[in-house]
């Protein structure tokens, strides 16, 4: 095998393949990324046998073939040679090496053979759609915030992937949660969508994912099964096993009768939090919320290492309210407001709470109080 491809190409490529790869292995060819020659182009592949990320460039192909190399390794390679070079990849099967040359640079590494690297098994993939890239990423940018890392409920390890019934008729429907706070993110659903089975798509798929939304005018290929889902552009695919588990019934969460309601700038309002809760204590990090008409103080009052308030101008005209919560929940929710304005909805101090942006009912967040 031997080919010549533009260092920019090649990072690109070998960058997406080599996220994939876990650093700690115990099976060595799993540390590997799979290069295939042939025709115009190269492709990358890589895998953990739960993810499956293949990059495919265009390169000027001598000899085509195949083998695998330590990804990690070939990555830093790559990111160190200079702008604009151009590299070429030589392998020679005798001695089992890849040599990598650019310039003066000659690099030479240890092969493991292609058959010995583990393809994922193709799948029956029962549903198949297209979406934006923009819809894709605002449905998992605004819910993995909420994943829960918490091992033993692994079944809240990922975003639940569905087709429900939003407010405005059919949509395509993200949630995450970890117990203590919950997303619910909906998007207009796509044609062919509509007999999707719901899946949990894994913390880590998530952020492979999101390298492939960057681009605002892709239209991203989804396919889903009831044990794999894939997201493909034209020139990666991405396939990864589902989480084996059934997602709670999170709608029992969403309250619906609270009537309390709280209008605030989003980023002023994180901008206070994230003040006061300078001196709030690690371990509870709590943040109290002190509401009469038009008004909202924050406080946080810590023995061990001091007290703040901070108060905001908001717009409230109902009871007297004081509720406490983990400002680190606060922040995460209200990073995700987009629009000027976050409206938070309160029943009782013992109650959970519901915040969306201003008047859109797209995206819900929910957060459990703490006692204060």
């Amino acid at each position: 095998m031997k080919f010549s491809i533009e260092r920019a190409v090649l990072l690109k490529a070998v960058a997406q393949a080599q996220s994939v790869v876990e650093r700690r292995n115990t099976i060595p060819i799993l540390a590997n990324v799979l290069i295939e020659a042939e025709g115009d182009s190269v492709q990358f592949r890589a895998t953990d046998l739960d993810i499956e990320v293949v990059d495919k460039a265009s390169a000027m192909v001598e000899r085509a073939g195949a083998t695998t190399v330590a990804a990690v390794t070939l990555n830093e390679i790559v990111r160190k040679l200079p702008d604009g070079a151009l590299v070429t990849l030589t392998e020679d099967g005798v001695k089992g090496r890849l040599t990598i040359e650019a310039g003066r640079s000659n690099f030479s590494l240890a092969t493991l053979p292609k058959e010995d690297f583990p393809v994922m098994a193709s799948s029956d993939y029962a549903t198949n759609f297209a979406a934006p890239a923009p819809v894709l990423r605002r449905l998992f940018d605004k819910s993995k915030f909420a994943i829960s890392t918490e091992e033993t409920r692994y079944y809240l390890n990922g975003v639940y992937m569905h087709v429900a019934t939003g407010e405005d008729g059919p949509a395509l429907r993200c949630v995450a949660t970890d117990g203590h706070r919950l997303a619910r993110i909906d998007a207009a659903l796509p044609d062919g969508a509509s007999d999707m089975p719901g899946v949990i798509v894994p913390r880590k798929t998530v952020g492979e994912l999101r390298k492939l939304l960057d681009d605002d005018d892709m239209q991203i290929a989804v396919s889903v099964s009831e044990t794999k889902v894939r997201f493909a552009t034209p020139n990666i695919t991405l396939t990864s096993k589902v989480i084996d588990g059934t997602f709670p019934d999170y709608t029992r969460v969403i309250p619906q009768g609270n009537t309390r309601k709280l209008e605030v700038d989003a980023s002023d309002f994180a901008k206070a939090v994230d003040r006061v809760a300078t001196v709030s204590s690690e371990r509870s990090r709590a943040v109290k919320l002190s509401l009469d008409e038009d008004r909202l103080v924050l406080s946080v009052n810590a023995p061990d290492s001091g007290a703040a308030t901070e108060e905001l101008a908001v717009a409230y005209g109902d009871e007297r309210l004081e509720i406490g919560f983990n400002a680190k929940y606060l922040l995460e929710i209200a990073s995700q407001v987009d629009r000027e304005n976050a409206v938070f909805l309160f029943n009782s101090s013992g109650d959970p709470t519901l915040m969306r942006e201003g008047n859109d009912t797209s995206a819900v967040y929910v957060v459990m109080p703490m006692r204060v």
